[in-house]
C-alpha cells in the first residue's frame, strides 16, 4: 500500500477550509478511501462497535451513523445484531459506497441521507436510540456545536457515542459544548476512554478519545 498517497489524502481533507472544499476532497478520495485508510490501520469505524454494543442493546430502535463515510461501520454492527442503521454524510460519493454495503445479503444501512453536521438534520426530535460517530470531530471537519442537533434527534435514555481528535478538543471548544449540554440537563457523561491511536500502522501521533453520554 502507498502510505504517501494515503497521507496526502488525509492532508487534503484536514486542510479543507469550507464544507464545499471538504466534500470535494472526499469525492476525490472516495474510490480509494477504504484501501488507503486500511493501509494506515484505521481502527475507528470498527472499534466504535465495541462501545455501541456495551451501551446499546440490539433491537431497541434505530441507530445513526453520523458521518458514515463509505459505511465501514454498518456491516460490523449488522453482524452484531443491529438491524436498523441510518447514515448521514456530506459526500454523495461516500454515500454511494455506503449504499452498496451488504450484510447477510441485505443492505447494511436502512436509510442514507446527505447532511452536514453543524447544520439542521433531517429527522424529528428523539428519533434515534443512539448515534455514533468516528473520525468526524477532527481537524477541519464537524464543529462541536453539531452535537446539539445530534442530541436533539436522540431519544431520552439513548446514547451519544463519538470520538474527538486530540488536536481539536480544546481549540474546537468541545468541553464547553459538553458542559452546556450537561448544564441544560440534556445529557450526562457515562464513559470516556483514554487517548488512543486511531491508526494502528501509520500516523502514531494521531490520538482520539471516545466519549459516551446518556441523553436525558
Amino acid at each position: 500500500m502507498n502510505f504517501d498517497k494515503a497521507n496526502a489524502a488525509l492532508d487534503s481533507v484536514y486542510s479543507a477550509e469550507t464544507p464545499e472544499g471538504l466534500a470535494k476532497a472526499y469525492a476525490e478520495w472516495a474510490a480509494t478511501y477504504d484501501s488507503e485508510t486500511a493501509s494506515l490501520g484505521y481502527l475507528l469505524p470498527f472499534l466504535i462497535t465495541a462501545w455501541v454494543a456495551r451501551h446499546v442493546p440490539a433491537g431497541e430502535g434505530p441507530l445513526l451513523d453520523a458521518g458514515c463515510g463509505t459505511g465501514l461501520s454498518g456491516p460490523s454492527l449488522k453482524a452484531l445484531g443491529y438491524a436498523d442503521i441510518a447514515g448521514l454524510d456530506l459526500s454523495d460519493d461516500m454515500l454511494k459506497l455506503a449504499g452498496s454495503r451488504q450484510a447477510g445479503g441485505k443492505p447494511a444501512y436502512s436509510e442514507l441521507k446527505k447532511a452536514m453536521l453543524g447544520g439542521p438534520l433531517p429527522w424529528p426530535d428523539r428519533h434515534f436510540r443512539a448515534f455514533f460517530s468516528t473520525g468526524v470531530f477532527t481537524i477541519g471537519h464537524a464543529p462541536a456545536a453539531g452535537l446539539h442537533e445530534l442530541v436533539r434527534i436522540t431519544k431520552s435514555g439513548g446514547h451519544a457515542i463519538f470520538t474527538v481528535r486530540d488536536q481539536v478538543f480544546e481549540s474546537g471548544g468541545f468541553q464547553a459544548v459538553f458542559d452546556e449540554l450537561a448544564q441544560a440537563g440534556k445529557w450526562r457523561l457515562v464513559e470516556q476512554s483514554p487517548w488512543f491511536r486511531c491508526y494502528a500502522i501509520g500516523d502514531p501521533e494521531a490520538l482520539v478519545k471516545t466519549f459516551v453520554f446518556e441523553v436525558v
